[in-house]
């Protein structure tokens, strides 16, 4: 049975939230390794800017295989 319209937002939604919180979270963990420190305010940020980065590569990698299919 295909996935509804509704089911697919909220996989992406969950996908995307999920993969904020891990990226933020090993920013804070890895950023001291490398004599790197940033404030909360600034993790949140730098995971803002690749979330929206990885957001857009998702979508043009996606319609790029849908015109190839």
């Amino acid at each position: 049975m295909p996935q509804t319209r509704r089911h697919s937002a909220l996989e992406a939604i969950a996908n995307v939230a999920i993969g904020y919180g891990i990226a933020v979270a090993t920013q804070a963990a890895v950023f001291p390794l490398f004599g790197l420190h940033a404030s909360a305010g600034q993790h949140l940020a730098i995971g803002l800017i690749f979330t929206a980065v990885s957001l857009a590569r998702s979508y043009a990698l996606r319609r790029l295989f849908n015109r190839i299919r």
